[in-house]
């Protein structure tokens, strides 16, 4: 006889750990470029689009985070027990959305493992870019552990998890440090190739192949015309500034719109390097890849963490890829479904 979906899942939490090294994609997809590339557009994004229960029973909410700051994230709800194992709250990179491709994959697959789901768009991401008036910048956290907070007191009945992709994985591992403090019960978080060093991570883009930096930019300045669409009574930024590189672009942002003074105290702000996380005291994974053209591995190997927090390097898998095969399927959701399974039974 067949096991049951519950003998399924409760098999999957007592299997042993899956590592980032047992991870070996087929030569053809080895690549570090190719990895990055596909996890996130052409047939993946058609897959992960067509169809599923993440999107199609998913109920918006606008969240009270605080200050008068508003975030838009989506619930969907399991069927596949009888009561949710837990609630897993999915966040994006920078530049992505709730309904990113690895996003969608990611929570179609936690779906099926009996967690409810919520992605959380982060400020000026997918279409909200009129909720609040000043602009997103990476260090805007507090805002974060405010949605956690308002999602934990909306669904108080299931354990509380999170996980996140690059900028998101950064953001994860900050909100799961600050989590005590701010009376969050989380059971566990999961970061897949976080941003560790933003120094680091800025010098790796401008140095690495152009289109990364050229499609980051793109993006962002698309971003950018929206918000100034979305209040157009204050000028955001010059004709000069938009047109600038990453850094210029950066650095206009900074001081036009923070309080930060500079570049460098901006990209420390949200810094996780050294011993950043050595205070952690909820369960943690970190997965990266040793080849990520994006996010460089020296800055996870020189972390300096304590036991719960585990870091697994994958010789392989890019930025945010680790697909396993042709049909795309991807390491990442596996882990991460893995790893809560594992801090929720």
């Amino acid at each position: 006889m067949a096991p049951s979906g519950r003998e399924a899942r409760e098999a999957a939490a007592r299997a042993p750990m899956s590592r980032a090294a047992e991870f070996v994609p087929p030569r053809a997809l080895r690549n570090a470029h190719l990895q990055s590339i596909l996890a996130s557009t052409g047939p993946r994004r058609w897959l992960a689009r067509r169809g599923g229960m993440l999107e199609a029973t998913a109920n918006e909410h606008l969240l009270d985070c605080g200050d008068g700051v508003r975030l838009q994230g989506f619930h969907t709800a399991q069927t596949a027990a009888a009561q949710a194992r837990g609630l897993v709250v999915l966040l994006h990179g920078w530049e992505g959305s709730a309904r990113s491709t690895y996003m969608l994959r990611t929570g179609e697959r936690l779906l099926a493992e009996g967690f409810d789901v919520f992605r959380l768009n982060f400020r000026d991401h997918g279409d909200t870019h009129h909720l609040n008036r000043e602009l997103f910048h990476s260090c805007r956290i507090d805002e974060v552990v405010g949605a956690l907070g308002e999602i934990a007191r909306r669904f108080p009945a299931p354990p509380l998890a999170i996980a996140g992709y690059s900028l998101g994985g950064n953001f994860a591992l900050r909100v799961a440090l600050r989590a005590p403090a701010a009376g969050l019960a989380l059971r566990g978080a999961v970061a897949v190739c976080p941003v560790v060093s933003p120094r680091a991570g800025l010098y790796a883009l401008e140095g690495g192949p152009r289109f990364y930096e050229r499609y980051f930019v793109r993006k962002w300045r698309e971003s950018l015309r929206r918000k100034q669409r979305a209040f157009p009574d204050v000028k955001l930024f010059t004709p000069d500034e938009l047109g600038g590189n990453l850094r210029e672009l950066t650095r206009a942002m900074v001081l036009r719109h923070t309080d930060f003074g500079s570049l460098e105290n901006y990209l420390d702000g949200y810094s996780i390097a050294g011993d950043a996380l050595a205070g952690m005291r909820v369960p943690t994974a970190i997965l990266t890849a040793a080849d990520d053209p994006v996010i460089p591995v020296a800055d996870f190997r020189a972390l300096r963490l304590p036991p719960q927090v585990e870091l697994d390097i994958a010789p392989h898998g890019g930025h945010c890829g680790f697909l396993s095969d042709f049909s795309l399927r991807s390491f990442a959701e596996d882990y991460i479904a893995q790893r809560l399974l594992a801090r929720i039974p």
